[in-house]
């Protein structure tokens, strides 16, 4: 078991390597072909649940809650009993973030179908335009949601795998679009010293385009005179703008976790990541989480986490003729992928709460604080 788990980390760094080398060289021949700013209804990369947003993309190597269902759909193929997690925090702009997911094993654990759900946004925002600099007494409101249903399964007693269909609506005042996409995962656990070590392999939002329709696109214009005619009164004529179809942002992940310590009453999980997007360049990442397990036999464990992921795109060359302020806000974009939290849990018998907080930099944008609740029972 020791050399399929040595085989299928092998294969990842193989496949790693290819990824890397494949985009520096269409980066030599085209300078730099990176995707930025082509893809639509990027909420969909906001996370799950604040344990998640606390280890950072490394979380899909270990995840066996609810939260599985949107970091890794074959971790929840391992949840023993019924669970359900929310979580929710404070975005830019006064713009919120929410996610919540439920999920039922069955087939005596073997098999698991789960529910989710996400949504970002924020209402009544004042119209702005040129000729009305103050507002025009008008609002405006975003609202961008998807729900998706997973189906996972443990296909032996170290392999599982999982496949999420997801529906995706992005409204932007009275415009609207709305699309479809699926993700895939699979997950590996062994043993090596006899600790446990584990790696995970997820494609996530591969599918449709998204093209904004609606009343929100419709104008009065005047039809132009032809060339060398003179222009004549007339009534607006109504028209519509048409958008171009943008895809969605497309994500691979590989992570690896091993737990370090793993004993009754403590257990030290390191994580890794690498993640290629189709909208950025890559990412690679790692995180750290322990745990102190049932103090004093008392059913309440407490854990600490911390995470950083490396975001080569923020590394932009600053502009002297830049505004001090701004420079100033720039001095922090290094901090962005740091995430640090901590979470407090009960369990009694088939019973079990847990409440995790996280602090996530957003670098020249600022910090967020993230707060979930899972359940299982």
């Amino acid at each position: 078991m020791r050399s399929q788990f040595c085989r299928a980390v092998t294969g990842a760094a193989l496949l790693g390597v290819f990824v890397v080398a494949s985009l520096g060289a269409q980066q030599t021949e085209r300078d730099d072909n990176t995707g930025f700013g082509t893809t639509s209804a990027e909420f969909l990369l906001l996370g799950a649940g604040a344990r998640g947003a606390a280890l950072g993309n490394s979380f899909a190597a270990i995840v066996t809650d609810p939260t599985a269902l949107y970091w890794n759909p074959a971790g929840a193929a391992e949840m023993m009993r019924p669970g359900f997690t929310f979580s929710t925090y404070s975005y830019l702009a006064d713009s919120r973030y929410s996610w919540g997911g439920v999920a039922f094993p069955f087939n005596d654990g073997q098999s698991t179908i789960g529910f989710q759900f996400g949504t970002f946004g924020f209402g009544e925002q004042a119209v702005y335009t040129i000729a009305s600099p103050n507002g025009d007494g008008t609002t405006y409101s975003v609202n961008e949601s998807f729900a998706g249903v997973t189906y996972a399964q443990n296909f032996s007693d170290r392999f599982s795998a999982g496949i999420t269909g997801k529906f995706i609506s992005d409204q932007l005042a009275d415009s609207k679009a709305q699309g479809f996409a699926l993700d895939f995962g699979a997950g590996f656990h062994a043993l090596i010293a006899e600790k446990p070590v584990r790696a995970s392999f997820v494609i996530a939002n591969l599918g449709s385009t998204l093209t904004h329709t609606g009343t929100g696109l419709d104008v009065n214009v005047n039809r132009p005179a032809p060339p060398g005619q003179q222009d004549l009164p007339q009534d607006p004529q109504p028209a519509r703008y048409t958008t171009v179809a943008f895809g969605l942002p497309v994500v691979f992940r590989i992570g690896l976790s091993y737990e370090f310590v793993s004993s009754a009453s403590s257990r030290l999980t390191l994580l890794g990541n690498f993640e290629q997007p189709n909208n950025s360049n890559p990412t690679a990442g790692g995180g750290l989480e322990y745990a102190l397990m049932d103090i004093s036999q008392s059913g309440f464990t407490v854990m600490a986490r911390g995470s950083y992921d490396y975001k080569s795109d923020n590394n932009f060359t600053q502009d002297p003729t830049l505004e001090a302020g701004f420079a100033t806000q720039a001095s922090n974009q290094g901090l962005d992928g740091l995430a640090l939290g901590g979470g407090l849990a009960y369990a009694r018998g088939d019973f079990s709460v847990s409440l995790d907080y996280a602090y996530r930099h957003l670098g020249i944008l600022g910090g967020t604080n993230v707060f979930g609740a899972t359940l299982h029972w």
